[in-house]
């Protein structure tokens, strides 16, 4: 294997476990729910969602408020809980 590759495979190992290094202003993002697939969508700080919750006039559903856990350090910070109320108790 040529050595460049090498190199270019072990940095990609490094940067694996460095996720401070990402950081997303747009994605399209498909999401497999309980009941269908949804389109989850994000621009900057702004967050969309194709399923019923969000279409009925909620800004947020699960869907996002999973993807701003899950992406919580690779989005900018106003994104990241923009619609969870401070005051939510959390479940385990």
């Amino acid at each position: 294997m040529n050595s460049s590759l090498i190199g270019k495979i072990e940095k990609a190992r490094r940067y694996e476990h460095e996720l401070d290094r990402i950081h997303f202003h747009k994605a399209d993002i498909e999401f497999r729910g309980e009941h269908d697939n949804y389109v989850i969508t994000l621009d900057g700080s702004n967050w969309h969602c194709s399923c019923h919750t969000f279409a009925t006039g909620f800004d947020t559903c699960s869907h996002i408020m999973a993807l701003q856990r899950i992406m919580h350090d690779m989005v900018e910070e106003n994104a990241r809980y923009q619609h969870e109320s401070p005051n939510v108790v959390e479940v385990s």
